[in-house]
């Protein structure tokens, strides 16, 4: 596979594309492809993990004089699932990735952590490949630009703690959620809640757990109300 256009946009070119290769391997492609001749990416995810953790926390220590809760707050929002399954997403790492045949026609949660693993493992390779510096100029260009946003959004808070409070401070009043409906085996559920202001639903959320179609509907809620 040519990797040169995901090089062009990460802005790194390695010097062994097996890095980037590997780092693209999905576990389950090796189980369909044994002799693929590269290991999965669950190594380099584990390294690019811990590398990018320490390239975020310094960025934070050295440029917020805050205090360490809001510190810790801040990374996990750069830091998350959601945010790097994004960021992937926006530099299109999709289009490279080696999945099984049944992984690659899910597109829904599952491909979405994928996609984070799948940064991680391109962090690590990047380093190992490039070095400190260089991976950490791509961490500031892609990742860290996103944080004067996360500031001044509060999008390190969670939608529900969000939407209470400003729920509270607009109309006085704390949301309440309920079960719309819920469906599926016990190992396999899915629920769809609403979010009330008194008696007003205000939005939906679904998910395969209440906490998360709870948030969904938070998010969702945020959006209608225009409380972003």
């Amino acid at each position: 596979m040519d990797l040169s256009p995901l090089e062009k946009k990460l802005g790194i070119e390695f010097n062994s594309k097996d890095f980037l290769n590997q780092a693209l391997v999905h576990r389950s492609y090796i189980n369909e492809n044994p002799d693929f001749g590269l290991e999965d990416n669950e190594r380099l995810e584990f390294l690019g993990d811990a590398v990018l953790e320490m390239i975020v926390t310094e960025h934070l220590y050295r440029n917020y004089p805050s205090p360490e809760g809001d510190l810790t707050n801040w990374r996990a929002a750069l830091v998350n699932a959601k945010m790097l399954s994004s960021i992937a997403e926006q530099l299109g790492v999709n289009d490279f990735l080696f999945l099984s045949k049944g992984e690659n026609k899910d597109t829904g949660r599952a491909r979405r952590y994928i996609l984070a693993n799948a940064m991680e493992a391109i962090i690590g390779a990047a380093y190992l490949d490039q070095g400190y510096e260089k991976i950490s100029q791509f961490v500031e260009r892609e990742i860290l630009k996103k944080l004067p946003n996360i500031i001044k959004h509060k999008i390190y808070r969670d939608p529900k703690s969000r939407f209470q409070e400003e729920a509270q401070e607009k109309v006085g009043v704390t949301p309440t959620y309920e079960v719309v409906k819920e469906w599926g085996p016990d190992h396999n559920k899915n629920f769809v809640i609403g979010i009330y202001l008194g008696e007003e639903e205000i939005a939906q959320g679904q998910g395969a757990s209440k906490q998360e179609a709870q948030e969904k509907a938070a998010e969702a809620a945020l959006k209608r109300k225009g409380w972003e």
